[in-house]
């Protein structure tokens, strides 16, 4: 369990598990963190705002290594930022985790493909109902509408 995670409109809820299934392996200077890290996420969708769920799973490929002073005897200490740390040797993946799941969170979440949305002029779930409200005139052909009326001496 992760608190706090998630994006703009999406979240993986607070008391959800993030279930982190890797397989360790050593090498020289850390350690190789390989598997998958998936989390439930809900969000809102985007057209028409309703509740949004899905599920989001990752591959991880990550190193942990120790840093700082005494990491090898006699050489000068190098800061590895493509790593996650070993701390007093001790391998935290709450940082994998968390940086796996708001990778692959969705930015604008759908409840469906072909959601319709909500109606510009009245607000109303078009995927529930029809409006009778008419389209919005288009303002870039309102010089056209006069010659359309039969004002402004037309054309014949």
């Amino acid at each position: 369990m992760i608190e706090g995670l998630g994006t703009v409109g999406v979240v993986v809820p607070d008391g959800a598990e993030v279930d982190a299934q890797v397989t360790l392996s050593s090498y020289p200077g850390g350690i190789m963190a390989t598997g998958r890290v998936s989390a439930p996420w809900q969000g809102e969708c985007r057209r028409c705002g309703g509740v949004v769920t899905g599920a989001v799973e990752a591959e991880v490929h990550e190193r942990f290594v120790i840093e700082g002073p005494g990491s090898e005897p006699g050489a000068a200490a190098e800061v590895d930022e493509d790593a996650y740390v070993l701390v007093d040797d001790l391998l935290d993946l709450e940082p994998l985790a968390r940086d796996a799941v708001l990778l692959e969170l969705p930015l604008a979440p759908l409840c469906r493909e072909d959601c319709l949305g909500l109606c510009p002029q009245c607000g109303a779930d078009l995927n529930l109902t029809t409006c009778g409200c008419a389209p919005p005139a288009d303002p870039r052909w309102s010089a056209l509408d006069v010659l359309r009326d039969g004002e402004g001496g037309g054309l014949a």
